[in-house]
Order: C-alpha cells, then sequence, then structure tokens
C-alpha cells in the first residue's frame, strides 16, 4: 500500500520513545474554532477523546450508537488500570510495565507504542484522579494497588469491581462539561454506516439515526474511530450484544487496513455457558485469581460436590505447571490450560467444560469482609446469575471470547492509511500484540484519548491542506446512496432465516475451528462454511419492519451482514500466520509441553490486510517488528 512504510516508526530507538515524537506544526489556539473533528464512539476512547480535543478550543462531533454514552461498553472492565507508580515500592517501574507488556503480547507488538503507553500509564492514574475517579484507598488514604496475572507486582488501580464505570464516568463528566460549552455536539443513537472519503483524506461519515431511519451526513476535518473490537463475531463473548465491527469494517473497505485480525483473546474466567438462548456470556474479573485458586478434581468425571473432595485430591494445575506467577499466569495461558483440563476429562459442573475458582483458602486468610471489599459486587452477580454463594461454594469458571488485539493498522500518531482517520481504543491494533495483559485495556483507551489523540490530530489539521466540502458533495452522496442500497437489500430478501440464527451459527463456526485452538485443516473448513453461510444469508435472511422507523432488527442485520465478510478476513490472517503467539493458539505449532510455538524467523510482523473485494482474497502487506530492547524469547511462566 503506498504511504504504509513511511508511517512505521523507525530510526534508533530512543528517538521513538520520546513520549510526544510530533513536527511542532500545533495549531495556534486562536485557530482551533475553524477544525471540526469528527469522533465516533463514547467510551474510554472517545470521551476522552472528545473532553480532551474540546478543551483544546476544537468543534467535537461526538457520536454514541447507545442513548447515553454512559453505557458504553467500556463499563463492563471490572478489573483495575495498570500504571508503572510504585507505590507499593516492590521494584515496579516503567521499564518492567513496558517490558512485561511486549512479553505478555508474546512479542507481537511495536516497542516504541508499547513504551509510550508504558510512560503515559503514571499520568492517567493522576489524571483520573484529577476528574473524580473513586479509586479503592488503603487506611491511610493512599491509592491501593492489586497484581493482576503477566506480572509479579503490583501495578493495578482499581475502584473495586467496577473500575471501567468509574473512568467512564469520569471521562464522561469531563466531556459533558464541554458539551455546556458549546465544543460538543453529542449525538445519541447513531451508527457510523459509511466514512466519506475526498481527495485521499477522511472528510466525513453517513450514519443512520437509530429512531427515525434517516441517513445523515455529517463533514470535517478528520475522524477518530474510538468503536472498540469484534469479538461478537463468534455471537457468545462477553462483549455487549451491540458491541460491532461495522464503522471499522466500512472504514477497511474504504482503504484502512486492518491488522493481526486473528489476534482474539480469550478470558479464562468467565461464566460457563448454561443453554442456547443465551446472547452473550458473563465476565468474572482476572482480580479475583489474586485471592481464587483454580483447581480440577485429579480424578476425572469426579461427580463429588467440591466441598466433598479434599485438598489432597485436588490439582491446582496453574500453580504446579508455572509456580513463579501461579494463579497469575497470562491470560491466554490461564485459558488453555483450563480448555486442556476440560479436554482430558477433569473438567467440573454438568458439560465438563469449567473450573472451579476457590476462595476458601483467602477468606479463613483474610476474613470474609476482606473478600467482600474487594470483591463483594462480583460475587453478587454471580450469586444472581448462577444461584450459587461464591462465600460457600467455588464459582465455576470457563475461557470465553473477551478482546480483540487486532485492529485498524495505525502508525505511531494513531493514523490509519487513510489521512486524517485516526483509530483509538481497541479499534486499532497497536499495543498490545498477540495477547493483552490484564488491566491494560483501560489504560490504552485513556492514553490514546486523553493523551496522544489531542497532539496527533492537531499535528495534523495544522499541517493538512482541506478542500471547502459541504454534505452535499458527491463524495456523500456515493457513502450515502451505498449505505442506503445495502439497507435496501437485506430488506428485500424476505427469506425465513432470522438475522439471530445466522449470527449464532456463524459464531459456531468461529468458536469450533478458529477459537482457542486452530489447525490448517479446520481453518480452511471454516473459511467453507462462512462463505456458504453468506450466500444463504443474502438469500433468505427475514428482517420484519420498516427502513424509515426505529428498527433494531435491521441495525442488527447490518452487523451480521459485515461479520459474514470479517469472518473471512479472521480466518484468512489464522490460516496465513503458520505459527503460535499469545491468543492465536495453532495446534501444529507447539512445544513438548504444549506451549506456544512462535517463528520470529518468518512471522515478527504485523500483518495489515488490504480489501480488494467481497470474496476476493486480501492482499497482504507487512510491518517489521524490530526488537531493541525486550529480545525474543521462549515465553516461560514457569
Amino acid at each position: 500500500m503506498p504511504g504504509l512504510d513511511s508511517k512505521i516508526p523507525s530510526g534508533p530507538i530512543a528517538a521513538k520513545w520520546e513520549r510526544r515524537r510530533f513536527e511542532n506544526k500545533l495549531v495556534n489556539p486562536a485557530n482551533r474554532r475553524k477544525y471540526d473533528i469528527i469522533i465516533v464512539g463514547t467510551g474510554l476512547a472517545g470521551s476522552s477523546a472528545a473532553a480532551a480535543l474540546a478543551e483544546q478550543g476544537y468543534r467535537i462531533k461526538l457520536f454514541c450508537i447507545l442513548d447515553s454514552p454512559r453505557r458504553a461498553h467500556s463499563i463492563a472492565a471490572q478489573g483495575g488500570i495498570n500504571a508503572a507508580k510504585n507505590y507499593r515500592n516492590d521494584g515496579d517501574s516503567i521499564y518492567r510495565l513496558f517490558y512485561d507488556t511486549v512479553k505478555g503480547g508474546d512479542y507481537r507488538a511495536r516497542e516504541a507504542n508499547v513504551y509510550r503507553l508504558a510512560q503515559l500509564s503514571v499520568d492517567i492514574i493522576d489524571q483520573c484522579v484529577a476528574t473524580g475517579v473513586p479509586f479503592a484507598r488503603e487506611y491511610g488514604g493512599l491509592l491501593d494497588n492489586r497484581s493482576f496475572g503477566g506480572a509479579q507486582v503490583s501495578r493495578t488501580f482499581y475502584a473495586r469491581g467496577q473500575t471501567g464505570q468509574q473512568l467512564l464516568l469520569g471521562a464522561y463528566q469531563s466531556m459533558l462539561r464541554q458539551v455546556d460549552t458549546g465544543n460538543v455536539t453529542l449525538y445519541p443513537r447513531r451508527e457510523m454506516l459509511d466514512l466519506v472519503v475526498v481527495d485521499g483524506q477522511a472528510r466525513g461519515v453517513v450514519t443512520r439515526n437509530l429512531i427515525t431511519g434517516d441517513l445523515e451526513r455529517h463533514d470535517g476535518h478528520a475522524v477518530l474511530l474510538c468503536t472498540g473490537g469484534y469479538g461478537t463475531v463468534y455471537y457468545l463473548s462477553t462483549n455487549a450484544v451491540n458491541s460491532n465491527v461495522t464503522a471499522a469494517w466500512r472504514a477497511h473497505k474504504r482503504g484502512a487496513l486492518f491488522a493481526n485480525p486473528c489476534f482474539t483473546q480469550i478470558h479464562p474466567t468467565c461464566i460457563p455457558v448454561s443453554g442456547d438462548y443465551q446472547s452473550k456470556l458473563t465476565l468474572m474479573s482476572e482480580s479475583l485469581r489474586n485471592d481464587g485458586r483454580v483447581w480440577v478434581p485429579k480424578k476425572k468425571g469426579d461427580p463429588r460436590p467440591p466441598d466433598q473432595i479434599p485438598d489432597d485430591e485436588r490439582d491446582y494445575y496453574l500453580e504446579r505447571r508455572y509456580p513463579s506467577f501461579g494463579n497469575l499466569v497470562p491470560r491466554d495461558v490461564a485459558s488453555r490450560a483450563a480448555k486442556e483440563r476440560s479436554d482430558e476429562g477433569f473438567g467440573v459442573g454438568d458439560t465438563g467444560l469449567s473450573v472451579y475458582l476457590d476462595f476458601k483458602e483467602a477468606i479463613q486468610r483474610l476474613g470474609i469482609e476482606v473478600i467482600k471489599s474487594r470483591y463483594g459486587n462480583l460475587f453478587e452477580m454471580y450469586d444472581r446469575i448462577t444461584a450459587e454463594d461464591p462465600y460457600k461454594v467455588p464459582m465455576r469458571i470457563y475461557p470465553a471470547i473477551h478482546y480483540t488485539m487486532g485492529g485498524l493498522w495505525v502508525d505511531y500518531n494513531l493514523e490509519s492509511t487513510i489521512p486524517g482517520l485516526f483509530v483509538l481504543g481497541e479499534a486499532n491494533f497497536s499495543d498490545h500484540g498477540a495477547n493483552r495483559l490484564g488491566a491494560s485495556a483501560l489504560m490504552q483507551g485513556l492514553a490514546d484519548g486523553y493523551f496522544i489523540a489531542p497532539y496527533t490530530v492537531a499535528n495534523y489539521v495544522a499541517g493538512a491542506k482541506f478542500a471547502k466540502i459541504a454534505p452535499d458533495h458527491d463524495a456523500f452522496r456515493e457513502a450515502a446512496s451505498n449505505a442506503q442500497a445495502r439497507i435496501d437489500k437485506v430488506l428485500s430478501v424476505k427469506g425465513t432465516r432470522t438475522v439471530r440464527q445466522f449470527h449464532r451459527q456463524l459464531g459456531q463456526i468461529m468458536w469450533d475451528h478458529v477459537g482457542m485452538a486452530r489447525n490448517e485443516p479446520g481453518l480452511r473448513e471454516a473459511l467453507q462454511k462462512i462463505r456458504m453461510l453468506r450466500d444463504e444469508f443474502w438469500q433468505d435472511v427475514i428482517v420484519p419492519g420498516e427502513k424509515s422507523n426505529l428498527n433494531p432488527m435491521l441495525d442488527y442485520a447490518g452487523r451480521v451482514a459485515d461479520y459474514m465478510e470479517f469472518g473471512d478476513l479472521l480466518t484468512v490472517d489464522a490460516l496465513h500466520r503458520q505459527e503460535s503467539c499469545g491468543g492465536h493458539f495453532r495446534e501444529e505449532y507447539q512445544t513438548p509441553d504444549g506451549e506456544a510455538l512462535r517463528d520470529d524467523e518468518h512471522f515478527s510482523y504485523v500483518a495489515a490486510w488490504e480489501f480488494t473485494g467481497v470474496g476476493s482474497e486480501p492482499k497482504l502487506h507487512k510491518e517489521p517488528l524490530t526488537f531493541d530492547e525486550v529480545h525474543p524469547s521462549q515465553r516461560s511462566y514457569k
């Protein structure tokens, strides 16, 4: 792709590590009101970017798919946010957070971005405290910390089990202050259906008003996508049902490269599937592994209740296999270990597809009130869903799709291959490599929104030349026409199968063949099935209702149609990457003891895919990864 190489950080690593490596073209404050910045998505990245850019004086158009930004899926993050503050004086540092993140991502992340993230982490906490986020505090009033997977220090700041919600409220109230000043115009219940590109620059979006059904055109000088990940391609995941890939996918079809889509994360501590009626799964925070011990019976198919299985007949398999980290190994390692035990017949519950997470020892050691203060709302949530009291019996957990490390390709400035299109948070690929360490998603979203985008967007608009356009420009008419044609097409099919039936079937294909374990025959079978299912969708889907009205099923149909196309790309990427790394586990490539086996000689690169048409093979572009500080080695947590 022309221009890709010029967007990749280069030169000495010291130069790349400067926190704000920009060209000093920042916009004169007196001129900032001239620029309209479009932000799509109101989670942590979107709300914080809107607050920060509006504070600088830009005019912000902010689009929210829900009725309020407070309902963005960022609120579902439970356990905490990482920062290298070293309040515990246990040896943490910016460099150590950087090292843990690169290692945790199985050496498939860009060093420059990760180091900047570690640097900014210390500022994020101060920013959040200043906006009123009620972090947990020790008895003396200092901010408290706890540990998370993949780290041997306590660097995770938290607000009980609702950290994401509290952080989002902090960003939301900062953004809402700018709504009151007139710098931010908030558009709730809007979904982006297309990106408008004029003279090679991202200049606007076409959205659908989800209440009236009207298509709306909005122009601006830059577009920021903050729309989250694509985990619901698997149907059952910990993501909100409304989470989708549509905005990113439509931008991809306009020319933005999509990077590493096969890097999907499986979270090890989720409430197991209980029936076919479910539309999503429920996450139990990774923070629970601080005090909970994971185990299965040593006897296959042991039918006894957990309280009747003595300690010497329990297999605390994470502590046995990974003595250095124990229950705090990274998510991909813990997930594969749980799957392996269940596949071997040691799983528990009616289906055998779960393991125990036990707090008995922690309650005896610390007291029930301490456990309630740390995890009370999580225990209550588990009790309400399963009708089992985790204070009395162990939780049953099993891995589930959670986070996506892949996303639209961005350079060091978070700009995609389309000039003027910036991608923040989970929607980009940039910081986590093949596996995200727990408590790093909130860190990335706020770093991108509060600290990076305000500089890089300003640098872009100061140096770019903009033609005068309006919503009646030919590019806007063409984008709106395409969006309307797709809506008309899905309504005209009038088949016999519901959108949910198709989505559930797609998700089953993805989970069976492109889930926790992958192999070449399974991936080729998945590709064939996805393409057949996509054809069936456009021949037999039924979408009731009208286009010019409130019609959630029509909105859902558009998202599933995009997943039919995107699932193909995800599978192609998994098939091409002939190695195992992080969340991408190819059964053909593993060590003798069942760990991921990388191929650094042939696959130490970012796979950035160019769209060439539905049904056509995408074109691969490679960004080589170089490691000047953290040299790749066999990842071990033993």
